[in-house]
């Protein structure tokens, strides 16, 4: 069965995870988890997205993560590519490392935060790279100490987490920690591995014995969430791609975006495919790109093939190109 497309929401929570290459080891020592840890970092802040969740295992890791602006896909790609190469160059080794594609699932929040950020932070535990509560709190590759003040990263937002646990008898971080000691006799929890629905109707045939009694939900192992959420997500997903279909049809392809831009920008279309670092012409790429991928869908590694440049780069111009449009109110079909 062929894979469904990535959902890829704004101002949404996903969770993320990552393996090597045949699970194989992606995190071999300290050092590894540093660099990894470092660009993590980087690329949360200079994205916007927000990490509410996060740890370390030697052969995959979990993010919890809000997108901003810049959609999941953009932010892993960016992880994965950069810390592969300093990985392999460092080893001297070639070829991939990682699987090669993430998984990422949708979640409703108001429902599965927490459960998911104690799932997350429990997971050096229940794989036996800490021995008990205590050897946790103070593991240094996993999102739960900072919760609980022992630790510090800029690019964690524990606020939000701890707000939960504040109206409480006891401090924020004393009751998030409480919550977690709970969830550790629940062992693995496959019902937050996505399509959560099936998994909560007792599985497949469980889905089918409540349709055989008229009950119908609607599920989709992409996302984790009620029957209305995964409706509604899935209803906002078709709406894009029907606007990108509608622009097609209306005969919006690449060279009316490059026309729209050169006219925006003062430029001859044709500039706008030159390579120079000339404030205007990159500028007037970085527009073209941006509404080549958020308009049109166009994917990146095409938009890369067709500036001769990497998708590295490719990602950067999409961010530009936000930026330019939202603070000149530009759009690409004139109302």
């Amino acid at each position: 069965m062929p894979r469904g497309a990535r959902i890829d929401a704004a101002d949404a929570v996903q969770h993320i995870m990552v393996r090597g290459i045949e699970r194989k080891k992606i995190f071999e020592s300290d050092d590894d988890r540093n660099n990894f840890l470092h660009r993590l970092g980087v690329i949360i802040l200079e994205t916007g997205t927000t990490c509410l969740a996060w740890s370390l295992m030697p052969n995959h890791f979990h993010l919890l993560c809000r997108t901003g602006k810049v959609p999941i896909s953009t932010v892993m790609r960016r992880l994965l590519t950069g810390y592969a190469v300093w990985f392999n160059r460092s080893r001297r080794r070639q070829g991939h490392l990682f699987q090669n594609r993430f998984k990422s699932i949708l979640c409703q929040e108001d429902s599965y935060l927490l459960e998911l950020v104690r799932y997350i932070h429990l997971n050096p535990l229940r794989a036996g790279l800490v021995r008990d509560l205590d050897e946790l709190d103070a593991y240094s590759y996993s999102g739960h100490g900072a919760l609980l003040g022992k630790s510090k990263h800029l690019w964690q937002e524990t606020d939000e987490i701890l707000r939960c646990f504040g109206s409480g008898p006891v401090p924020e971080s004393k009751a998030y920690r409480n919550f977690v000691e709970k969830g550790i006799e629940q062992g693995r929890r496959p019902d937050l591995a996505g399509g959560g629905l099936i998994r909560s109707a007792g599985g497949w045939e469980g889905l089918k014995l409540k349709r055989s009694e008229g009950i119908y939900q609607r599920s989709d192992e992409r996302m984790l969430g009620d029957s209305e959420f995964v409706a509604k997500v899935l209803a906002q997903s078709k709406e894009q791609i029907k606007k990108s279909h509608a622009l097609r049809a209306a005969g919006i392809d690449l060279e009316k975006i490059a026309k729209r831009v050169s006219q925006i920008m003062g430029l001859a279309p044709k500039e706008i495919l030159l390579t120079s670092k000339q404030r205007n012409i990159v500028n007037a790429r970085s527009l073209f790109c941006y509404w080549a991928l958020q308009e049109l869908g166009v994917s990146m590694s095409s938009l890369a093939i067709r500036f001769g440049i990497s998708v590295a780069a490719v990602s950067k111009s999409v961010n530009r190109g936000r930026t330019i449009a939202e603070q000149e109110r530009l759009c690409l079909v004139e109302s």
